[in-house]
């Protein structure tokens, strides 16, 4: 998804008065144009792995938002937060589970660490979670 994208759902959940998922749209359309204007800054375009790789980033800090929240006591502030999240997850990919990881880690010539870890890195980024490829690979 684009930039414009992005506006556009945020118009529709104003409207909808939806005001959890309005903050965690406005979040990601603020972090989205400031990438887009370090990479044109350095001659790049936007690619949907950045997107994908900044609302990653947003989920985490979310997350990160919500535990401290939980550790407070705030049920309300983390009944907030958990919509957020689930606004945001709504736009990432489809993520590979764990059998996918396994079938394609198993089909590789070389199965060391290091190879395993950068060929996802090169043909799944923004697809697959790298600490999920570590963990599957350390059962193998």
């Amino acid at each position: 998804m684009r930039i414009e994208d992005f506006k556009k759902v945020k118009i529709d959940a104003m409207k909808a008065h939806d005001k959890d998922a309005v903050t965690a749209l406005n979040t990601v359309i603020n972090k989205l144009m400031l990438a887009e204007i370090e990479k044109r800054a350095a001659g790049a375009e936007m690619t949907d792995a950045d997107v994908t790789q900044i609302l990653q980033k947003t989920i985490n800090e979310l997350t990160e938002e919500r535990e401290g929240f939980v550790k407070a006591n705030r049920a309300e502030t983390v009944a907030s937060l958990d919509r957020q999240l689930e606004t945001v997850k709504q736009y990432l990919p489809k993520m590979l589970d764990d059998e996918e990881i396994k079938e394609i880690i198993l089909s590789l010539p070389d199965k060391s660490t290091p190879y395993v870890m950068k060929y996802f890195k090169a043909e799944y980024n923004g697809k697959v979670d790298m600490r999920r490829v570590g963990e599957v690979l350390k059962t193998l």
